[in-house]
């Protein structure tokens, strides 16, 4: 009697069925990728979008690590002044660069994202999000996992894969050296190749012994043909299929990034503050900037997974006299400055309609810091969203911060946050979303989770036009006609620079009518005309990215 190998305590001989899994649906209809930026450890989401309604509970609750209020040095920073009073939220001061991608409409915030009773462990937790179950499931196979099964049907990962399916890259990339459960299938492999860098996987396979023969001897063990069709034949010879695979994938993800070239974008490197030691470098540019030239390359891999850690932040979040920064703060500069410089990379190689990307932590941290300066295991957090594919803004109210257990409650569970990804980004249907999430199309998950439809992505990408003109206004200048002075009308959803100027029939600047940094709010400003001749004028509006003219006349 023959005992057969096993991976993972799954048989090789299962594995390599060509019954393991139904036919299901057509191969992928559409070319948008999704990416997945996990923040191992439990990001402090308190301490990222910070509560401007009720900061004085905040600051009674972190008196040692919260973030200065507003117009205090290196204060937070106001977010969105349309949104309603008891709504209002800053961002931590290192995340300038994310609200200059709000402004834009190319972020989402959704306040109090978890799962009904978090386990508070660090792996169990990562496993529930990953496996996209309820805390009381023990799933066998994760949410992506089940997405590419479906996806891809009829067609078999692995046996079909590359050539057979015409889909030459992995379907999935992993930047790291570990597998996450997120794209594990039942009773198969994973759907994900993990790696450090496309040029040093492909020269780390080639330069492996057992792929080429010595002598008319075959290193990786090929049975010999007396074997032929045996259990043992079958199940070995399926192992040495996946190794050809890896070869194949590793010269394609090489040759991809070689065609998708440097780019012009400059990425963030150095944190410019004093930090901890390990916590100064960008740990997000170099994986985001491979992304970018992989899809610049021809690359159709349709998911991509970043996890940096150090977000376990239970002693020295803050410095002690300086509770604005800190390794938790460098962490958030580094993320929204990454995540700047890949959206302004994406756009120049006219791929940022094709890519959308998410957050994902364990957990949040507890709503009253600690007396190391830190803050311990909590429930729900913030959780982020990148790209022109987004609906801008913020979902959900600032948390209840005088809680029994002193924890962020939930408002918005995970699953609800992807399957609203999964079904109005990359186009997956309801009885698909029924069998990745399972349960939540139906009677609902095992903890009771139903889907509903929440404003996070576009479909139909539309444009955000109404979101910007909503929060930077330009009125023009009063009176108009005028003699010899005007006053500027203008509104900013921020502390920023503001430039108008005066431009002439023949397109020369005539006058800087208006030149400084002004805060959030409506602003009015004289401006002298006097010596400028008769005749039509434009004034420019200038206020970061957002640009605007309006006519303005000269009479004698």
């Amino acid at each position: 009697m023959s005992i057969p190998f096993t991976i993972g305590g799954i048989s090789m001989r299962a594995l390599a069925s060509d019954s393991s899994f139904s036919k299901m649906a057509a191969a992928s209809t559409n070319d948008r990728v999704l990416i997945i930026l996990d923040l191992f450890g439990g990001n402090d989401g308190l301490n990222a979008v910070i509560p401007i309604s009720n900061y004085d509970q905040y600051y009674k609750y972190r008196p040692n690590i919260a973030v200065p209020a507003r117009n205090k040095t290196r204060g937070l920073i106001p977010v969105d002044d349309t949104l309603k009073p008891e709504d209002q939220v800053g961002l931590h001061p290192d995340m300038q660069a994310m609200k200059a991608m709000y402004d834009i409409g190319r972020v989402k915030i959704v306040q109090g994202v978890s799962y009904k009773n978090n386990n508070g462990s660090h792996f169990r937790s990562h496993d529930i999000w990953s496996m996209g179950g309820s805390s009381q499931d023990y799933l066998l196979d994760g949410w992506l996992g089940r997405y590419f099964q479906g996806e891809y049907a009829p067609y078999q990962y692995p046996k079909d894969f590359p050539d057979t399916a015409g889909v030459p890259d992995p379907l999935a990339i992993e930047f790291g050296s570990d597998l996450s459960p997120i794209f594990f299938q039942t009773g198969n492999i994973p759907t994900s190749i993990s790696i450090n860098n496309p040029e040093q996987f492909n020269d780390l396979v080639d330069g492996l012994e057992g792929f080429y023969d010595e002598r008319n001897r075959d290193s990786r063990g090929i049975p010999p043909d007396y074997l032929t069709g045996s259990p043992y034949w079958k199940e070995l010879s399926w192992i040495l299929s996946l190794e050809d695979k890896s070869k194949d994938y590793a010269k394609r993800m090489y040759e991809v990034w070689k065609n998708g070239g440097e780019g012009a974008t400059t990425y963030p490197e150095i944190y410019p503050f004093h930090a901890p030691d390990g916590a100064l470098n960008n740990p997000f540019t170099d994986k985001l900037k491979m992304v970018a030239r992989m899809l610049a390359g021809g690359s159709q891999t349709k998911v991509f997974t970043i996890r940096v850690g150090g977000f376990d932040t239970h002693a020295d979040q803050v410095e002690r006299d300086s509770p604005s920064m800190g390794g938790h703060a460098a962490l958030m500069y580094h993320m929204s400055t990454a995540m700047k410089a890949f959206q302004e990379d994406l756009r120049a190689r006219g791929l940022e309609d094709r890519v959308l990307t998410v957050t994902t932590s364990e957990f949040g941290r507890r709503i009253k810091s600690n007396g190391s300066y830190g803050t311990d295991h909590g429930d729900a957090a913030p959780l982020f969203m990148f790209g022109k594919g987004v609906q801008p803004g913020v979902l959900g109210t600032n948390p209840n911060l005088d809680t029994d257990n002193g924890n962020v409650e939930m408002q918005y569970d995970y699953r609800l946050v992807y399957s609203n990804i999964m079904r109005d980004w990359m186009g997956v249907d309801d009885i698909r979303l029924n069998v990745i999430f399972p349960g939540i199309m139906g009677s609902g998950t095992t903890d009771g989770v139903t889907f509903q439809e929440l404003p996070i992505a576009q479909r139909t990408i539309t444009g955000v036009d109404d979101f910007i003109s909503s929060r930077f206004v330009f009125e023009g200048c009063y009176p108009n006609p005028t003699k010899d002075k005007t006053t500027v009308h203008f509104s900013v959803n921020a502390s920023n620079a503001v430039t108008v100027n005066l431009i002439d029939n023949l397109g020369q600047t005539v006058k800087v009518m208006v030149n400084g940094t002004y805060e959030q709010g409506e602003h009015r400003v004289e401006v002298d005309l006097t010596g400028l001749p008769t005749g039509n004028y434009i004034c420019q509006f200038k206020s970061g990215f957002y640009q605007e003219a309006k006519k303005l006349v000269i009479v004698k």
